[in-house]
C-alpha cells in the first residue's frame, strides 16, 4: 500500500449530505473483485448520462476537478451497505482523502485498508473547505499527516484529529497483511511457546 505523508492537490466540493456508497460506486460495478478499474464507475449514476455521455454538471466531470486528489464531501459520508468498492472506485480515480464532518464506520475502517486519509473536522471548517474547494483549478489543498493539518490556497490551516495507530498505518503504507507480518516475530515466539507447554494441541 502507498504511504501517505503529504498530499497536495485539487479538492472537489461535493456538498451533498448522506452520500451513500451505491452512490460511490453503483452496483452494477460490483462483479469484479479487482481493485483497479473502478475509477470509471465512480459517482457513476451521477457522472453519466443515460446514454453513457458525461453529465457536464456534476463537479467530477468539470476541467478544474478532473484530476481531484480530495474530496471535500457532505456529512455523513459512506453511508448504506458496507462494499469495499467503494474506496477502491476513489482511489482507482485518484483521489487519496476525504473530508466530511463525519463519515459511516465500515466506510471510514476501509478508507485506511486502502490507503485514503478520510479526515473529520467541524462543520465551521467544513464551510472553508467547502469555499477552498469551490475556486475550480485555484483549489489546491495540501493535507499533512504528520503535522495533522490540512493548508488551503490562501495559507491558512486547519488541524485535525486522528486515531495515532491509523495514522502510523497510513504513513508507513500499511495494509493488514504488512500489519500482521510487523509482529512474525512476536507471533512465531507465541507459538513456539505453545508447542513446548501443550505439545498435544
Amino acid at each position: 500500500m502507498e504511504k501517505f505523508v503529504k498530499l497536495t492537490g485539487v479538492a472537489a466540493p461535493l456538498p451533498v449530505v448522506n452520500v451513500d456508497t451505491d452512490m460511490i460506486i453503483p452496483k452494477d460495478y460490483l462483479k469484479t473483485i479487482k481493485r483497479t478499474g473502478l475509477g470509471k464507475g465512480l459517482f457513476a449514476e451521477a457522472r453519466y448520462q443515460e446514454d453513457g455521455s458525461e453529465n457536464s454538471d456534476f463537479v467530477l466531470n468539470k476541467p478544474a476537478y478532473r484530476n481531484s486528489k480530495i474530496l471535500v464531501a457532505g456529512d455523513n459520508f459512506g453511508c448504506g451497505s458496507s462494499r469495499e468498492h467503494a474506496p477502491w472506485a476513489l482511489l482507482d480515480f485518484g483521489i487519496r482523502c476525504v473530508i466530511s464532518t463525519s463519515f459511516a464506520d465500515i466506510f471510514y475502517n476501509n478508507c485506511f485498508k486502502n490507503g485514503i486519509l478520510p479526515i473529520v473536522v467541524s462543520q465551521d471548517d467544513l464551510d472553508k473547505l467547502m469555499d477552498d474547494a469551490s475556486r475550480g483549478s485555484n483549489a489546491i489543498l495540501t493535507v499533512d499527516l504528520e503535522a495533522q493539518e490540512i493548508t488551503g490556497p490562501d495559507g491558512g490551516s486547519i488541524h485535525f484529529d486522528i486515531d495515532q495507530a491509523r495514522r502510523h498505518i497510513l504513513l508507513e503504507g500499511l495494509d493488514d497483511i504488512a500489519t500482521t507480518l510487523k509482529s512474525e516475530t512476536v507471533i512465531g515466539g507465541f507459538e513456539n511457546k505453545i508447542r513446548t507447554e501443550r505439545p498435544w494441541l
